[in-house]
C-alpha cells in the first residue's frame, strides 16, 4: 500500500516537473521566434496579430462586461456594510476603485480571457494538429510557430491590458449604481470620490500585469493546442487543461506580481 502511494505521488511529481519543463522549452521557443521575426522584418505577421486580436478579443468583451460589472455591484454591497460601521460610506467609491485597478480588474480580465480565448486557441491549433494541417505547412516550408503560435501570444499580450482597463471601467460603473441607488450619492460625487486617491502607482503595476497574463494565457493555450494527440478526444482533453492551466498559472503569478508590487511601490 505504501509502495503504491509513494510510486504514485512519485510519478505526479516526475509528470509536473515533466510538463513545467516542457511548456518552458516552448515558451523559449516563442521568445527565439519573436527574434527571427523581428531580425528579418517579418512584419506580414502584424496583419494575422490584428486579425487574431479581433477573432479572440472584440468576441471577449460582453463577457468581461457583465461579470466586471455584476462583481462591481457585489463589492459595493458589501464594502457598504463594513463602511457603514465607521461612518465612512462615502468611501465606498475609493474603496471599489482600488480593489478593481489594483486585482480585481486584472484578475477578472485574465481570468475570463483564459476561459474564452485560451480555450479558442487551443481548440483551433489541436484540430489543425489532429487534422495534420500544422505537418502540412511544414512540409511547406512555412514555421507553424511563427506562423501560428507567435501572432497568438502577442495578440494575447495586447489585448488583456485594453480588457483591463474595460473591466475597471465597468467594475467601477457597477459599484457606482450600488452607490447611487443604496446611499443617494450623485454620479458626480461618485466619480471625484473614485479619482480622488487613485494615482498612476496604483493603475500602471494593474497594467503591466496583465500584459504578462495575456503572455502566460497566449503561450499555454498554444502549448496545449500545438501538442494535442489523440484525435477528438485530444482536442477536448488539451482545451481543458489549457484553461485550467492558464487560470492556475495566472493566480500563482498574480500572487508574486502582488507582493513584488507593493515591496517596490508601499504607498
Amino acid at each position: 500500500m505504501d509502495d503504491t502511494l509513494f510510486y504514485r505521488a512519485g510519478h505526479q511529481i516526475t509528470a509536473a516537473i515533466d510538463y513545467v519543463g516542457n511548456l518552458v522549452l516552448f515558451s523559449l521557443e516563442v521568445c527565439r521566434t519573436l527574434l527571427h521575426a523581428l531580425r528579418y522584418s517579418r512584419w506580414i505577421i502584424a496583419q494575422e496579430i490584428i486579425a487574431q486580436m479581433y477573432h479572440l478579443g472584440v468576441r471577449s468583451y460582453i463577457l468581461v462586461a457583465v461579470v466586471s460589472f455584476a462583481v462591481g455591484m457585489i463589492l459595493a454591497m458589501q464594502g457598504l456594510t463594513v463602511l457603514k460601521l465607521f461612518g465612512a460610506a462615502n468611501f465606498i467609491a475609493t474603496s471599489v476603485a482600488f480593489a478593481f485597478v489594483r486585482v480585481m480588474g486584472p484578475l477578472l480580465a485574465g481570468i475570463m480571457s483564459a476561459s474564452r480565448m485560451g480555450a479558442g486557441i487551443a481548440a483551433e491549433l489541436g484540430a489543425m494538429r489532429v487534422t495534420k494541417q500544422i505537418d502540412a505547412l511544414t512540409v511547406s516550408a512555412i514555421d507553424p510557430m511563427e506562423y501560428l503560435v507567435l501572432p497568438r501570444v502577442l495578440a494575447c499580450m495586447l489585448l488583456l491590458p485594453l480588457m483591463a482597463v474595460f473591466s475597471d471601467i465597468i467594475g467601477i460603473m457597477g459599484g457606482m449604481l450600488i452607490g447611487v441607488v443604496r446611499e443617494g450619492m450623485t454620479p458626480a460625487y461618485y466619480f471625484t470620490m473614485t479619482i480622488k486617491y487613485l494615482t498612476l502607482l496604483d493603475v500602471l503595476p494593474g497594467f503591466y500585469k496583465t500584459a504578462i497574463f495575456g503572455i502566460i494565457i497566449g503561450t499555454v493555450a498554444c502549448f496545449h493546442g500545438y501538442n494535442t494527440t489523440q484525435g477528438t478526444f485530444g482536442v477536448g482533453q488539451s482545451t481543458k487543461i489549457a484553461v485550467v492551466s492558464s487560470i492556475l498559472w495566472i493566480i500563482i503569478s498574480d500572487v508574486i506580481f502582488t507582493n513584488f508590487i507593493i515591496f517596490l511601490f508601499p504607498r
